[in-house]
């Protein structure tokens, strides 16, 4: 059986990741037919809208999969990542950008490429089981797959705390910060995909949709403003260290366990996306920083702690205090090969 099976079925486009086991994570081959999937459906008059949905009811999808990067890395294949990560954002980009609705129905975790497959679409689906999260940073990456962008539009400096906390969003906080739009109790959402193939309408989603009342951020948002303020990491330690708080310890606990250098160089690349910022330029610049993320960072040694060998003792670069700023800064300064989202699949 495919790893995600793509088929129409009535008035509808359906991609189903199928990799229950792996918890659906996404593959470069995976992405390539999701990719190919969604050009074919783009001018198909008999495709009125597409669903996302995955086998399983643990995760939608709870990331890429790292395996092949961290081996290609560890061979010094630098170049490995990059590609897969052009072909990646290329196909997230397209979603972002199509012209048809795009329902994704985000059950159990969706984290990292999960966000990227699910969360850029016109309509995202969440339940009591869902569980969204950006947790590059633990694993020496940064935010990626235009979440940087998803990140930045939250509101406040909710996004600055998610990053760097990789805090895992219940529904009623996805919503909030921008990575969904519908809560739908999850006992319904069968029906709910028949009425899509059936008539191709997104407006039954909107009218079934509730107010959820699930929420897993306890966090005071007006304290998160506060210590958020800036793109600097050494701010946001200095204040968190200085406030004394149950919630400034608990911040602290969870930025202790993640890159660093990661977190700093996630802090600068948020705080650059204006208001205006576009899903390629946000891409563009996730791309200056997780390309050079192999060879210059802390994400081999982040895949190996938490994914190789999983002992969860990662060696990382720095420590939260002594981050240089010249790092940060060449982590997302101009690249010689910039990423071309026009380009052929590799």
């Amino acid at each position: 059986m495919s790893d995600v099976i793509i088929r129409k079925d009535g008035q509808a486009g359906r991609i189903t990741l199928n990799r229950p086991d792996a918890l659906n994570a996404l593959s470069w081959a995976m992405c390539g037919e999701i990719e190919k999937a969604f050009d074919r459906w783009r001018l198909d008059d008999d495709v009125a809208v597409v669903i996302l949905d995955a086998e399983g009811e643990r995760a939608f999808c709870a990331g890429g999969d790292l395996a092949e990067i961290y081996a290609a890395g560890r061979r010094g294949e630098f170049d490995y990542g990059a590609r897969f990560w052009t072909d990646e954002y290329r196909m997230n980009a397209k979603i972002a950008r199509y012209p048809k609705p795009v329902v994704s129905f985000l059950q159990g975790f969706t984290m990292g490429g999960g966000v990227g497959l699910g969360c850029h679409g016109s309509h995202r689906i969440v339940g009591e089981s869902s569980r969204i999260a950006m947790p590059e940073t633990g694993i020496g990456l940064v935010p990626d797959v235009g979440g940087s962008l998803l990140l930045a539009q939250a509101p406040g400096r909710l996004g600055f705390y998610l990053a760097l906390t990789a805090a895992r969003m219940a529904a009623g906080d996805a919503i909030e910060a921008g990575f969904a739009d519908h809560y739908l109790p999850g006992g319904t959402w069968a029906a709910m995909k028949e009425e899509l193939v059936r008539t191709g309408r997104v407006a039954p989603i909107l009218e079934a949709a509730i107010e959820p009342e699930d929420r897993n951020i306890a966090v005071d948002r007006d304290w998160i403003d506060r210590i958020f303020t800036g793109d600097h990491l050494h701010d946001y330690v200095a204040r968190l260290e200085a406030d004394g708080s149950e919630a400034a310890g608990e911040t602290l606990k969870a930025m202790r366990r993640n890159s660093p250098l990661a977190m700093a160089v996630a802090a600068r690349l948020i705080g650059s996306h204006g208001k205006g910022t576009q899903i390629e330029e946000a891409l563009a610049m996730e791309y200056r920083a997780t390309s050079r993320a192999s060879e210059h960072g802390d994400f081999l040694e982040g895949i190996r702690a938490l994914i190789i060998d999983k002992d969860r003792n990662p060696r990382w670069r720095h420590d939260l205090h002594d981050v240089p700023e010249g790092e940060v800064e060449a982590f997302l300064a101009p690249l010689e090969a910039p990423l071309d989202l026009e380009g052929e699949r590799v």
